[in-house]
């Protein structure tokens, strides 16, 4: 008989709001934001900067609770970080005075796990993120795709069903970045993970995402929910992949003129 706990969404992001203090003033970043994930789902959250991708994502992995609503993870609600959601940062924040393998076991020791085990996991991920010859490196010797490697493979070693992405490849050059693209797309198809992307490339949300989702600038709401329908391995140079570039850059960029103009009215009112 079927589990019927698998058939329920693996995130639920049930009307939630997020409103912090600014320079004295109430800023409201989130509003009414509601979203279901499907387990196994690779969503990317697209927008402007100040769309409020982060902020909904932080809420997720349970760092910024929301001022209202309630994020709710595999049936619980969210009250804080846990195991269950991985984190991966742009900034790679990686202990630069432990080695790469230590880096990627050092999870793994504080939940108090058997060295046979953490040894058998970190030559698995090292061999899966093709950090087999820098186990013994540290962090300063790595270029800014290899510590990407070492932070995902990190997150991987505590085995979390959610990976929670904050624009990982957003530093990255264009070569790296497409290469680490398709490491991570490897990785999500052999483990099935649930991914929630940050990104404010329209051409990495396509390339990645089986669902895209836009926001509006401040106040960050859904603008457009939509399903990426385009077969894998996808091709950014086919005519299906530059109409969806299109129509997803028209959104955006009504996003960014609002942004522009919502800047402009606030410098003329000082």
């Amino acid at each position: 008989m079927r589990d019927p706990h698998m058939d329920a969404p693996h995130i639920v992001i049930d009307n939630v709001s997020k409103v912090y203090q600014s320079g004295g003033r109430e800023v409201v970043a989130l509003r009414g934001i509601g979203l279901a994930v499907p387990r196994g789902q690779f969503v990317c959250l697209l927008g402007p900067s100040g769309c409020g991708k982060s902020t909904l994502l932080n809420a997720v992995a349970g760092f910024a609770p929301p001022s209202a609503g309630r994020v709710v993870a595999d049936g619980r609600e969210v009250a804080g970080p846990g195991p269950d959601r991985g984190m991966v940062f742009q900034e790679y924040a990686l202990f630069p005075w432990m080695t790469v393998a230590d880096n990627i076991a050092f999870g793994l020791e504080i939940k108090g796990a058997r060295r046979a085990e953490i040894d058998a996991t970190v030559a698995r991920l090292l061999s899966m993120l093709s950090l087999g010859d820098f186990g013994q490196r540290y962090p300063k010797d790595l270029s800014g795709g290899m510590r990407q490697r070492v932070a995902i493979a990190r997150v991987l070693a505590l085995d979390s069903p959610v990976m929670l992405m904050d624009e990982p490849f957003g530093a990255l050059d264009a070569l790296t970045r497409r290469n680490l693209q398709d490491e991570l797309l490897r990785i999500w198809a052999e483990l099935g993970k649930t991914i929630l992307f940050v990104t404010h490339s329209i051409e990495e949300a396509i390339y990645l995402a089986d669902r895209v989702v836009v926001m509006t600038y401040r106040p960050g709401t859904v603008k457009r929910d939509l399903m990426v329908e385009l077969p894998r391995p996808r091709d950014p140079a086919a005519p299906g992949f530059n109409a969806l570039a299109r129509e997803l850059g028209t959104l955006v960029m009504e996003e960014q003129r609002r942004h522009q103009h919502d800047e402009l009215r606030r410098e003329a009112a000082d």
